[in-house]
């Protein structure tokens, strides 16, 4: 059985940085692609971003100089280092997996991925 762990959510500051962590089992993840999917309050579920087998990495444009994906697939986990953190980056994070490499338009898409952490919250205000 497969199942996503998310960690290192909370309340941080504005400007800060927060950390998240994806802890996966039941999969080998070398062979996976991986993201982070976000939902705020009231709004619809944003892609975050994502890092396929290769390494290769697609993220938003609001968080591409802000925000960092990696893999660690010795240790089945995933992270999402978040720097400069703005009060609209408060939500629900969710990591996700998949077994077929994304492309510039595929990672965006949530129902692409086949598995699905319960979320983390990220709450960044003053």
């Amino acid at each position: 059985q497969v199942h996503l762990v998310e960690s290192g959510g909370g309340l941080v500051q504005p400007g800060g940085s927060l950390r998240l962590s994806c802890v996966v089992s039941g999969l080998r993840l070398d062979d996976y692609a991986l993201g982070w999917f976000r939902r705020a309050p009231g709004k619809e579920r944003e892609e975050v971003a994502c890092i396929n087998p290769g390494g290769d990495r697609f993220y938003l444009d609001s968080m591409k100089d802000r925000f960092t994906i990696s893999r660690n697939n010795a240790e089945n986990t995933m992270y999402l280092q978040m720097n400069n953190l703005r009060p609209e980056d408060t939500a629900d994070y969710y990591c996700v997996a998949d077994i077929v490499p994304k492309d510039d338009g595929s990672w965006k898409v949530p129902a692409l991925y086949d598995y699905w952490g319960r979320g983390t919250q990220v709450t960044v205000s003053s």
